[in-house]
């Protein structure tokens, strides 16, 4: 019994921990931005990709596409883009954005949208 209510108390307080993550990120700073419903719109196979504050532009020099798949630098590490988290619809602000999460502290690709590499 004692285990049962452990692993319920753990799970409410990963639970309240990652709630809250997610709502941090939102400042308010885009909440006036035309291109904001777009940007709340963005979904992959992994599930929504959230808003502009929550993506990051990568650099030209920072990804790259070979065959068809895509290569994004991140902190540090080159992460092979999964197919499912291609952005297919048009970008609409012409830069490469990345939103990403963290699984065993490496950075892994929730969505990907490729720019125009100018």
């Amino acid at each position: 019994m004692r285990l049962g209510r452990v692993s319920a108390a753990t799970l409410l307080g990963l639970t309240a921990l990652l709630a809250t993550s997610a709502l941090a990120r939102d400042d308010g700073r885009y909440a006036n931005s035309p291109l904001k419903p777009w940007f709340e719109s963005l979904h992959s196979e992994f599930g929504q990709c959230c808003s502009d504050a929550d993506g990051y532009v990568v650099a030209d020099v920072d990804w790259e596409s070979d065959k068809g798949r895509y290569r994004v630098h991140l902190d540090d590490e080159w992460v092979v883009v999964p197919d499912g988290a291609v952005i297919t619809e048009p970008n609409k602000i012409g830069r490469t954005m990345v939103w990403k999460h963290y699984i065993d502290g490496h950075p892994r690709v929730r969505c990907f949208m490729p720019g125009s590499m100018t």
